[in-house]
């Protein structure tokens, strides 16, 4: 932990130096670990977030019908998208442990565990640049829409409500996304004024830190999930947002790779710099093919023209042979998430396909060595013998 503390304190211009020392005490940790004969646990899965599936139709319209359908097809857990009445009713969950527990009894019914909650629709809401108020308006209730001050305060409620029902429900991490003003400004001409980025992050931080604390208060982390279209839509936003917070404990990255690939952005050694701040995995694929005519911003074109794609697992670029093998490097235990997205096939054909994909990534950590085979009882005369020592 005091790696990790050390890199967000410093200066951005030590972070990468202090990023590689880090990388290298926690090998040197790993190492000892398994020469002790014990290594942290190993990622859960496979799980499927449900919000890319839910509808009207059979088995898609209620909890019990679409966790059966789940468990059907492999999946361990489930994510439960909280604006969704059919499949939770947020505010219930909030006040009645009693209605958290009859959620569980009917997802273990089913073999299934509930991995998070989610408010990335609600998250969105926390902070909004008037340029997208029209757009937003959907993810908000009727009596709100065309009303930002309301629209916000709703969200913040929805967000604490989410904070309650998290604890009812026995969870330790929560998935969201952190809306923000700069988004406009990414690419911007004419410049930029001076000193608008900073007071965009401080206005951030300055909403979410009383979210964060409620979250903290019930022992819940805040992964945020890193996407273009937030104000925190890579690692260098990502420490705008924990240096404007002074690096709340429950500011946490939701880490989907398939955003990255999107943006061009090494995926596998943001996992080097971060992998103390993931605390949720959403295993998602996506495609860079740029051409003579379209790159990252792809022209204005439709999904399944574009240079860059979403698409189902196995079926993309995401090297997630690499990303499984440095989530076990990096000990990290929580689940692994479907979190289907494609242009091309059909979702039920990818969440079939999703169950066998990352259950054969995940990687059952050695308990020892590789090498232990011909190893021995330790002999300190031994090894000052070997050292030329008396």
């Amino acid at each position: 932990m005091k790696g990790i503390i050390q890199l967000f304190s410093a200066s951005r211009k030590d972070r990468a130096s202090l990023a590689e020392v880090d990388g290298r005490r926690f090998a040197a940790n790993l190492a000892s670990r398994q020469m002790g004969g014990a290594m942290a646990g190993m990622v859960k899965g496979p799980a499927i977030v449900l919000a890319p599936f839910a509808g009207e139709a059979a088995p898609f319209h209620s909890f019990d019908a679409i966790c059966r359908w789940a468990a059907a097809l492999g999946y361990k857990g489930v994510q439960i998208p909280t604006w969704d009445r059919r499949l939770i009713d947020l505010t219930r969950a909030a006040a009645s442990k009693a209605y958290c527990e009859e959620l569980t009894g009917i997802a273990a019914g089913h073999g299934l565990a509930i991995t998070q909650l989610s408010t990335c629709l609600q998250g969105q809401l926390v902070a909004v640049n008037p340029a997208y108020d029209e757009a937003f308006d959907g993810f908000a209730p009727e009596e709100t829409r065309g009303r930002p001050r309301e629209r916000q305060k709703w969200a913040v409620a929805q967000l604490r409500m989410a904070a309650e029902a998290s604890r009812h429900l026995g969870l330790t991490t929560h998935t969201t996304a952190s809306g923000g003003f700069a988004w406009p400004f990414v690419y911007p001409w004419p410049r930029r004024a001076p000193g608008l980025i900073e007071t965009a992050f401080e206005e951030l931080a300055r909403r979410w830190k009383p979210i964060l604390d409620a979250f903290d208060e019930v022992g819940v982390d805040v992964a945020f999930a890193i996407r273009p279209g937030e104000d925190v839509f890579d690692g260098a936003t990502f420490e705008r947002l924990l240096d404007a917070l002074k690096g709340h404990k429950r500011c946490a990255i939701l880490y989907d790779p398939s955003h990255f690939v999107l943006q061009q952005l090494d995926y596998l050694a943001f996992l080097d710099i971060y992998h103390e701040r993931v605390k949720a995995f959403h295993v998602r694929d996506a495609e860079f093919n740029p051409t003579g005519r379209q790159g990252v911003y792809s022209g204005y074109a439709p999904w399944v023209e574009r240079a860059g794609r979403f698409r189902s697992l196995g079926d993309g670029q995401v090297d997630f042979s690499g990303i499984f093998s440095k989530l076990a490097q990096y000990g990290y235990s929580s689940w692994a998430a479907l979190d289907w997205q494609c242009c091309l096939k059909h979702p039920e054909d990818g969440a079939r396909e999703g169950a066998e994909f990352i259950r054969h990534h995940i990687v059952r950590v050695a308990e020892k060595a590789c090498d232990d085979f011909v190893g021995g009882a330790i002999d300190k005369k031994r090894i000052k013998r070997a050292l030329g020592l008396r």
